[in-house]
């Protein structure tokens, strides 16, 4: 997997301290990206999935935020790396600037989203940015929770209301 880097203890990526995986590569491109760097499919270095895993397991955070980048650009990987860390009792996090209208229709992403506990969608639009929002750049993306992966309807985090992890 192509990865720019490993955060460990980080509090902005999701609920209490955490580990955050950044991964190389977005096509989005959106304008006021506070990760432009990220850019670059050929970004960052070459990671096995067995690598990020050890490197989870070293940092000892409960939770652990895939981001970037689009990870969703790593799909294949990135669902194997998503249930290794779930099945060891991992909190995920993940990130992306696809809508979950569009993933949840396409099968290449089901076991991902049947495997994340919460899902940031939407793209970063600078026009909405607020720095008052809790754990995301911009008004339009949702913080979805677990419930997409239960089959119920779709449930949002508001940021006025304490999510229930």
């Amino acid at each position: 997997m192509r990865v720019l880097g490993i955060v460990e203890g980080t509090s902005v990526d999701g609920p209490g301290l955490r580990t955050a995986i950044y991964f190389a590569g977005c096509l989005h491109q959106c304008p006021g990206c506070h990760n432009m760097q990220s850019w670059d499919m050929a970004g960052g270095s070459e990671m096995s999935v067995s690598e990020i895993v050890e490197a989870v397991e070293r940092a000892g955070f409960s939770g652990v935020t895939f981001s970037g980048g689009d990870p969703l650009y790593q799909i294949d990987e990135l669902t194997r790396l998503a249930c290794i860390l779930k099945e060891q009792g991992y909190d995920l996090w993940c990130y992306t600037g696809f809508l979950w209208e569009s993933l949840v229709s396409d099968d290449r992403y089901s076991l991902l989203l049947n495997t994340v506990d919460v899902l940031v969608d939407g793209p970063f639009v600078q026009s909405l940015r607020d720095t008052g929002l809790v754990f995301r750049g911009s008004s339009n993306q949702r913080l979805i929770l677990s419930s997409l992966s239960s089959g119920n309807e779709l449930q949002l985090y508001e940021p006025d209301t304490a999510p229930a992890f």
